[in-house]
C-alpha cells in the first residue's frame, strides 16, 4: 500500500507533498472515478488513479496502481 500523496510523488505528477496535498484538496484527483480528498487515502493494487492537470491544454492522465506497488 501507498498514501495518495506519496504516490502521486512517485510518478512525478507532484514534486513535493505540499504540491500533492493542494492538487488534492482542489478536487484535482480522483481514486476509481470519484475525487479523493484525503490525501492519506491509502492506495491497494487495482486503484485507478486521475489527475486532471494543467499541460499546454487541461488534460486527464490515468495510472494503474498495481504497475508501480507490485
Amino acid at each position: 500500500m501507498i498514501k495518495l500523496d506519496q504516490f502521486l510523488k512517485l510518478i512525478g505528477v507532484a514534486s513535493t507533498g505540499g504540491q500533492a496535498k493542494m492538487m488534492i484538496f482542489d478536487g484535482a484527483v480522483k481514486v476509481n472515478d470519484v475525487v479523493e480528498t484525503r490525501r492519506g487515502r491509502k492506495l491497494v493494487s487495482g486503484d485507478k488513479v486521475t489527475v486532471k492537470q494543467e499541460i499546454s491544454i487541461n488534460g486527464v492522465t490515468s495510472f494503474d496502481v498495481a504497475s508501480f506497488i507490485n
